[in-house]
């Protein structure tokens, strides 16, 4: 009998299998994207100069550096709120029955299969003058006249928290799934308290899911165009509707094109800074 054939090293496999995906790639991302980076490089919208004028337009304009401002602390209050009320859920998750794990689940990834129009537009019916919660808090008696919750910074940030919720929980009710539940009872026995135990144990082994949540709710909240429009309306101004308002209605496509630019930078710092926590958090992961 002669000898069984060796098995084949997965890297010795010509590149020729990815050829696809990379063609795909280079001609739907980074062929726009240069052909973007090359329209921002003009002065003029009839595209007759070259130069660096609509970077510096947007970098010494205190108006545009104020909407990139709101733009990336809004992503930072969503990522907030879905994260203090995602962790519960999540560690939830993880100390119930699986038929309670079924309605949690199920619940988590209902939003997902609702289109995101349709769970804005409910929103606009919640947060309105007469929405559910000044209809209710009316009938209590604890106001007398509607409060303005549509059209505010409160609203856009209820909205997008509720829409990118599942984006933050499913990472995090992965990560408490792999810690061991044995280290809690040995925590508590050695006498520690329930914070000093979550604090000590729970939170620092569940970090690279609260990076990969983070990371993933930041970058989509940052950039829900839908939401950001229809619950902040025209009193709110975000770097999604400046761009779409610099392209269609103004027709300066080499101003939005530097702003697509510096916005796409701007997302990348944040989420090399997750990255970066995420590698470091991976020793806590670990031990």
């Amino acid at each position: 009998m002669g000898a069984a054939p060796a098995s084949r090293d997965v890297t010795s496999y010509g590149m020729g299998l990815a050829a696809p995906l990379a063609l795909f790639f280079l001609v739907f991302f980074v062929a726009p994207l240069l052909q973007l980076f090359w329209l921002s490089l003009h002065n003029d919208t009839a595209g007759l100069h070259w130069g660096l004028g609509q970077y510096l337009h947007f970098l010494t304009d205190p108006f545009s550096l104020g909407v990139l401002g709101s733009t990336l602390l809004l992503g930072a209050e969503v990522t907030a709120v879905c994260l203090v009320l995602g962790f519960p859920i999540a560690w939830l998750y993880q100390r119930v029955g699986p038929k309670l794990q079924t309605i949690i689940i199920l619940i988590v990834l209902l939003p997902l299969l609702t289109s995101v129009v349709v769970r804005t537009f409910a929103w606009i019916v919640i947060l309105g003058r007469q929405g559910i919660i000044n209809a209710t808090l009316q009938s209590l008696g604890l106001i007398d006249t509607p409060l303005k919750l549509l059209y505010t910074q409160f609203g856009v940030v209820i909205a997008l928290a509720q829409v990118q919720m599942p984006l933050m929980t499913l990472p995090l009710i992965t990560a408490l799934g792999r810690i061991d539940p044995n280290l809690d009872d040995a925590s508590c026995s050695l006498g520690a308290g329930s914070w000093r135990t979550f604090f000590r144990i729970v939170l620092p082994l569940s970090l690279p899911g609260v990076i990969a949540g983070c990371t993933l709710t930041y970058a989509a909240a940052i950039t829900a165009f839908i939401t950001q429009s229809l619950i902040g309306g025209g009193q709110m101004l975000f770097m999604p509707m400046y761009l779409y308002q610099q392209a269609s209605t103004l027709q300066n496509w080499p101003f939005a094109a530097a702003i697509s630019i510096i916005f796409l930078v701007a997302v990348l710092a944040v989420v090399s800074v997750f990255t970066t926590l995420g590698r470091m958090s991976r020793g806590y992961g670990g031990a």
